[in-house]
């Protein structure tokens, strides 16, 4: 029942990534809510959100993550899950990612700073109260500026089957490739209505959270919004589902199937 804003960031963070220049997909004021559910209980809520502000003089997209148990599980687990970045606005590379994480007493505290000139990641634990620097590659995106940096270079007129690509993220203290494959297309049913979606497997690390590589799948919508619609793994302990539940302040309109 462990950190289900870690692993919805995962996921929604590992969508294709292959160029279209000038397009957009997201912009302020766009506010995603999921529906996270362990077996046959809903376990927690996580909701996204961009926001205006400027960082250090800069113009920049402020995203806010926030996940937390609800219902009858929080009595036994409770998990309040808290994330930040600051991208830019044009290039869509993260300046600041924030981490604070409470998981059943397990505690986390982090803020990166990262500086694109000399690619270097300045991490800091506030926990620990500790900084350390690390190398990072050109391009280098955190967990959360991953998402939204891929949702604009899906280019879904040339996406194939079995087409995979990888993207580079830093996290923590460690710079972690993601392995990605397009599996194909597919319209799912949902609370708003039947969605035509772009389904991916992201490649992850078999460890104490995930069973195997192939533990995750990724539903996004095949529209120019290409936001997360359904995410499904399966972890050592059971399998995680979570759903779009609510959304707000699209660039773009929303469609669904009509039959």
């Amino acid at each position: 029942m462990k950190k289900y804003i870690l692993i919805l960031l995962l996921i929604t963070s590992t969508i294709s990534v292959i160029a279209q220049e000038n397009h957009k997909a997201f912009d302020s004021g766009e506010w995603f809510r999921f529906r996270i559910h362990y077996g046959l209980f809903t376990a927690s809520y996580a909701t996204l959100e961009i926001k205006d502000e400027k960082l250090n003089g800069i113009p920049v997209h402020h995203v806010v993550g926030i996940g937390k148990s609800s219902g009858f599980l929080s009595v036994f687990f409770k998990v309040e899950d808290y994330y930040e970045t600051y991208i830019d606005k044009n290039e869509v590379k993260p300046y600041r990612f924030i981490r604070k994480i409470n998981e059943g007493g397990h505690t986390k505290d982090i803020e990166i700073n990262f500086d694109h000139q000399k690619n270097e990641a300045l991490v800091f634990n506030k926990k620990h109260n500790t900084k350390e620097s690390f190398s990072v590659k050109s391009g280098v995106q955190d967990m959360m500026s991953s998402f939204y940096y891929l949702r604009n270079k899906i280019n879904t007129s040339s996406l194939k089957k079995g087409d995979e690509q990888y993207v580079n993220m830093f996290f923590d203290n460690e710079n972690y490739p993601f392995k990605l494959k397009f599996l194909g297309r597919e319209v799912i049913n949902t609370k708003m209505g039947k969605i035509a979606c772009l389904k991916f497997r992201p490649y992850v690390q078999a460890d104490r959270i995930f069973k195997e590589e192939e533990s995750m799948t990724v539903w996004v919508s095949d529209d120019e919004n290409r936001m997360p619609v359904r995410i499904k793994a399966d972890i050592l302990v059971g399998s995680i589902k979570a759903d779009l539940d609510a959304f707000k302040g699209l660039k773009h309109p929303f469609k669904i199937v009509v039959d």
